[in-house]
């Protein structure tokens, strides 16, 4: 068995890459996933991943979007293009990629749940889904099929954040500095958590299982604010001409569902975001994920430093075997 498994690694598939490089060309806003080496290359991945020992990694597709980049049934052949992509390299290459999350694309709720079925009998773990789809919200209720169909095959979903340079206040017409990026990516995350907890979800599928990416993002280190704000003052701020922008009667107390939450310690290394978000979580929720490859050195940057970082915490090696290997490794085989 390997010593560590990172949870959360994006990847091009070869037939996947070349029908993307038909759809943009790489000076344009495609330019830094087309000239990212380790996001096609398998030879220059494999020997990044050999300065490492014991390393593997779940595939997940990489940004962007399927649904930012096709509508209608040219979506629908690039989720397959992708799924295809993932299920052949774990095919092909297990002792490195021991599973994937396949793809999902939101534009067509049938088709997605169609997809579902064929990704889990391609051996699919589960699926990456984004916060939103096209300023759409997951607690949409279009959405809820495809939720139910996920958690009744036992599968797992892995959230990630997606933003473009969309403003930051309503005077300007994108955002600057990166903001939207280094600030907004953790805002979206949490925000689609809370409007997955409020829509009720975890009480119509208690077992669903969600990766939060950035170690659940915003949430744990505003638990302060969940439990004042969305527990003990739900309500308070909101006039009764807006009462339905509340939500309705759930079953526990809103930081309970919170924590229903699994999350993964891709945080560039940080040691005390990875403090708090174990501290938080704990460390039967938590997953070793580096976001490979999207460093300047195309995936050892966060790969070491993400390592740096849990090994700077002192863990005991039961703990760390937890994060390393063992919580992913249940949810591959859906234990």
């Amino acid at each position: 068995m390997s010593d560590r498994i990172d949870a959360w690694t994006h990847i091009f598939p070869q037939a996947y890459f070349a029908r993307l490089k038909t759809m943009a060309s790489a000076a344009g806003p495609l330019r830094r996933w087309l000239e990212l080496k380790s996001l096609y290359d398998l030879d220059h991945r494999f020997r990044l991943m050999d300065s490492f020992a014991g390393y593997r990694q779940l595939l997940t597709p990489s940004m962007p979007p399927i649904e930012d980049l096709a509508d209608g049934p040219h979506a629908v052949e690039l989720m397959r293009l992708m799924n295809d992509g993932l299920a052949e390299l774990v095919d092909r290459h297990r002792d490195r990629f021991p599973a994937f999350a396949a793809a999902l694309s939101l534009h067509d709720v049938d088709a997605a749940i169609a997809e579902i079925g064929r990704a889990d009998a391609m051996g699919a773990a589960g699926f990456q889904l984004c916060t939103h789809m096209r300023g759409i919200a997951l607690d949409d209720p279009r959405f809820r099929p495809v939720f139910a169909e996920i958690a009744r095959r036992g599968l797992a979903i892995w959230l990630h954040p997606v933003r473009g340079p969309t403003p930051d206040y309503p005077t300007e017409s994108k955002s600057r500095y990166e903001i939207w990026w280094c600030l907004g990516w953790p805002y979206d995350s949490s925000v689609a958590m809370a409007r997955l907890v409020f829509s009720g979800l975890f009480d119509r599928h208690p077992d669903l299982k969600i990766i939060t990416h950035h170690m659940g993002a915003m949430i744990p280190y505003f638990e302060g604010r969940i439990v004042q704000g969305w527990g003990l003052e739900m309500g308070s701020r909101t006039p009764p001409a807006d009462a339905d922008l509340l939500p309705g009667r759930l079953q526990k107390p809103a930081e309970d569902y919170f924590k229903m939450f699994l999350a993964d310690t891709a945080l560039s290394g940080a040691v005390g975001a990875t403090r708090c978000g174990l501290d938080y979580f704990g460390a039967d929720k938590v997953v070793f994920a580096s976001d490979f490859p999207f460093d300047a050195e195309g995936g050892s940057y966060l790969v070491r430093e993400t390592i740096k970082a849990l090994d700077a915490l002192g863990l005991t090696s039961a703990v760390r075997r937890r994060i390393d290997i063992e919580n992913i490794s249940g949810i591959i085989h859906r234990n």
